[in-house]
C-alpha cells in the first residue's frame, strides 16, 4: 500500500516553496501558494488541505509559527502574513478556491489516510534525539504529534531537520527514521531528503 506520490506532500511541500528567491514566485506568500496548486492533481491539494485543517484544529497559533518558521528555509514575517492561525487558514482556504474549480474530486483513501498513530511512541523518540533542533522546535512537534496525527509531526521532524543548520544524524538514527517512513507508507524520496545529514563512518 502505497501514498499518491513517492516525494513529499501536504504542508510540508508547501513549506519548500519558501526559499531564499520565494518572491520570484509572486509578490505575496498567498500568492506563491497559489500558484505551486494551480496545476496539480486533486491529492496533492486535498493532502496540503488535510495537513492545514489538522495542524489548525489541533494546534495554537504560536505553535504554528514555530512549525513553519522550522520547516521553512524563509519565511515571511507573520506580521505580513497574519499569525500562525491566519496563515494556515489561508492555505486552507487557497485549497478550497483550487478544489472548487475541478470536478469530481474523490477524498483521499487507502495510504493517504494513514495517520501514524502506530508509531507514535517511535516518533517522539525521534524527535527527543533530534538534538540539533531548538527546544521550542521539539516541543511544538511534541505537541504536534500528540494533538494532530504522529505521520503529520514526522514529516515536520525531516522538514527541520533539513532547514536546521549544523545538524547530523547517525546511521542507527536514519535507519530507525527509515523504519518509521516505511511504516507510514511514506515514498522513497520523503525520509532519504535528509540523508545527507548522516555521519560518515
Amino acid at each position: 500500500m502505497q501514498r499518491f506520490t513517492e516525494f513529499d506532500f501536504g504542508v510540508t511541500w508547501v513549506m519548500g516553496f519558501f526559499h531564499q528567491d520565494w518572491y520570484h514566485d509572486g509578490p505575496t506568500a498567498a500568492d506563491v501558494v497559489a500558484k505551486n496548486l494551480a496545476d496539480l492533481d486533486a491529492e496533492y491539494v486535498l493532502a496540503v488541505r488535510r495537513d492545514a485543517r489538522t495542524l489548525l484544529d489541533g494546534l495554537p497559533s504560536e505553535t504554528l509559527e514555530v512549525l513553519w518558521d522550522a520547516g521553512a528555509d524563509y519565511m515571511p514575517g507573520f506580521e505580513r502574513i497574519g499569525g500562525g492561525a491566519e496563515w494556515t487558514r489561508t492555505v486552507v482556504d487557497l485549497c478550497d478556491a483550487r478544489l472548487s474549480a475541478k470536478a469530481d474530486v474523490r477524498p483521499l483513501a487507502g495510504a493517504d489516510t494513514e495517520d501514524g498513530a502506530a508509531q507514535l511512541d517511535a516518533v517522539l523518540a525521534e524527535i527527543e534525539e533530534a538534538r540539533f533542533l531548538a527546544v521550542d522546535v521539539r516541543a511544538a512537534l511534541v505537541e504536534c504529534a500528540r494533538r494532530c496525527t504522529p505521520e503529520l509531526a514526522f514529516r515536520l521532524l525531516l522538514r527541520a531537520m533539513m532547514v536546521a543548520r549544523g545538524g547530523s544524524l547517525t546511521p542507527e538514527q536514519y535507519g530507525r527514521l527509515e523504519t518509521i517512513g516505511s511504516a507510514l507508507h511514506h515514498g522513497e524520496f520523503v525520509v532519504d531528503s535528509v540523508q545527507y545529514l548522516v555521519e560518515a563512518d
